[in-house]
């Protein structure tokens, strides 16, 4: 069984997390850059974050079969901290990254003024750099939040072929897939989708355009949800080549779009810029 992980904060995970992942069938993963939980206070710790993305984690996942890109963007949460909006105008130069497949997350997460200004101006970017789009669905008041994002997504310059609606659950995922995006769903232990509830909407719609991912991060996750979910899917009656196209072939269908994805793990540098993942020798 092979695995891609199409939404995965490994910043805040171990290097253990990474065999785990490969051990249960995970061969790629895409990283969006995200709220850190600790505010940032400049644009500066941004651009440090961007570059360990760009860097030293493909190091550490090429050290254990991974193939690691990642999304760049202003996430919503930030995008209301003046101190962060001038990442806006940085992020160009980030965006021809050959590792960068995708703007994200961008989207809602109070439904201000100023997350409407960051999402439509990322869309732009996103359009202006050929790439698709991750969007971040609003936690709260989510079904209202999802058609606020649609409508900015129709008024954009961007196909919504190109964008991919994330955080879904049963309440909203009618109205995504009905707006040509892709849809993608955040499997936790406690909180958003779990195994059975992902079987049941793949039951209820089909396994085209729908992604599935752990999204883990430095909250109680799981990054081997992916996994469970393949085998939750194969339980249920689905075969394998279903799960292969929710698992693997549809991420690499709508991060394919940005002509950047490498699937091929190269043999892997032992060292990143004079460091390695080892701590007092081997």
């Amino acid at each position: 069984m092979r695995i891609f992980d199409p939404h995965i904060h490994m910043t805040s995970r171990t290097t253990d997390d990474y065999r785990a992942m490969y051990d249960a069938g995970v061969r790629a993963l895409v990283e969006p850059s995200f709220w850190l939980g600790q505010p940032r206070t400049s644009p500066a710790s941004f651009f440090d974050y961007f570059d360990a993305l760009l860097g030293w984690e493909p190091f550490r996942a090429s050290q254990y079969g991974i193939a690691h890109h990642c999304t760049l963007a202003l996430n919503p949460k930030e995008a209301n901290d003046p101190r962060c909006t001038p990442v806006l105008d940085a992020l160009p130069r980030y965006l021809v990254k050959d590792s960068v497949v995708a703007v994200g997350e961008i989207g809602y997460d109070s439904m201000t003024a100023a997350e409407d200004h960051a999402l439509a101006a990322q869309l732009q970017l996103a359009a202006d750099h050929a790439l698709p789009a991750l969007v971040h669905t609003p936690h709260r008041d989510k079904l209202a939040g999802l058609h606020r994002t649609i409508d900015v997504i129709r008024e954009s310059n961007l196909p919504p072929e190109f964008v991919l609606l994330d955080h879904l659950n049963e309440t909203t995922v009618k109205a995504a897939t009905d707006s040509g995006c892709w849809a993608g769903f955040s499997i936790y232990p406690d909180t958003k989708m779990d195994e059975d509830r992902m079987v049941t909407v793949l039951q209820n719609h089909g396994t085209e355009k729908i992604l599935v991912n752990s999204a883990a991060d430095w909250g109680k996750s799981d990054p081997l949800k992916t996994r469970k979910v393949a085998d939750a899917m194969l339980k249920a009656g689905f075969t394998e080549d279903d799960v292969d196209q929710v698992l693997w072939r549809n991420p690499v269908a709508f991060y394919g779009q940005s002509g950047r994805l490498q699937l091929d793990v190269l043999t892997p540098d032992p060292l990143h810029e004079g460091n390695s993942i080892l701590r007092g020798g081997e």
